[in-house]
């Protein structure tokens, strides 16, 4: 069997990836049981796995200020969201054979854990998915924010951004056919020319830390297992250009 290049990574996924097409809502079954083999290809390579999702075919923060609410109360009901989906896909990934827990940032002990770095590297170490839920526990802060710190906390290597397109454009590909891919940036590429790849607050952790991130599709068939083993697929930040 190959072997990754990686011991430990952090794969951040968007709540769309469990809806039965990007920008859907719902938990789709097709969706979350694909998504749940993806994952199962790379475990099978002995890799340890943090999961951090996010909330978005639920609820979304920006809905909030559409129906009058205050940020906080949007942003709590999304973090709310993510609980929801962590639920969602941790069922699928046990219903594959994947060892995992739920550690939220929001205290919920009848539901899941509650986040503690110790135990959650523990639980890596014992060959179990981890899956971070909540976000930070705080309003303004994303899910791209609570990736890049849960990635810095448990050691990880690398930050997984699994998205709907192969990689990083200079604009959005599924509206300009002349949008260029890049191959690889430097975190303050990302941050100059403003692109869409992780919100500048989780970019700028990422920079100071050194902690690189691969942004791929992960609706392409064995994506994660391919990044694992070192296929250059997508788009590697965190380079000096």
């Amino acid at each position: 069997m190959s072997k990754s290049v990686y011991k430990r990574v952090l794969l951040k996924l968007g709540g769309e990836s469990l809806a039965a097409q990007e920008g859907g809502f719902g938990i789709d079954v097709g969706a979350i049981k694909s998504l749940a083999q993806e994952v199962l290809a790379g475990k099978n390579l002995g890799v340890q796995m943090g999961i951090v999702i996010g909330g978005g075919n639920i609820f979304r923060g920006a809905t909030a200020s559409t129906l009058g609410m205050e940020r906080v109360t949007g942003d709590y009901m999304g973090m709310l969201s993510t609980i929801i989906n962590a639920l969602a896909l941790q069922h699928a990934l046990e219903d594959v054979g994947i060892q995992t827990r739920v550690q939220t940032a929001i205290e919920i002990p009848q539901v899941a854990e509650t986040y503690i770095r110790r135990r959650a590297i523990r639980h890596l170490e014992k060959g179990r998915a981890v899956i971070f839920a909540a976000g930070t526990g705080n309003p303004y802060f994303t899910t791209d924010t609570a990736a890049s710190l849960r990635a810095m906390e448990i050691g990880a290597e690398v930050i997984f951004k699994a998205t709907k397109v192969d990689g990083v454009y200079s604009a959005d590909p599924m509206k300009n056919e002349n949008a260029v891919k890049f191959s690889q940036l430097s975190y303050l590429e990302v941050l100059k020319k403003g692109l869409k790849v992780m919100d500048s607050t989780s970019v700028s952790l990422c920079m100071d830390n050194k902690l690189p991130m691969i942004i791929f599709n992960v609706r392409e068939k064995n994506s994660i297992k391919r990044v694992l083993l070192g296929e250059k697929i997508g788009t590697l930040v965190g380079v000096e250009s």
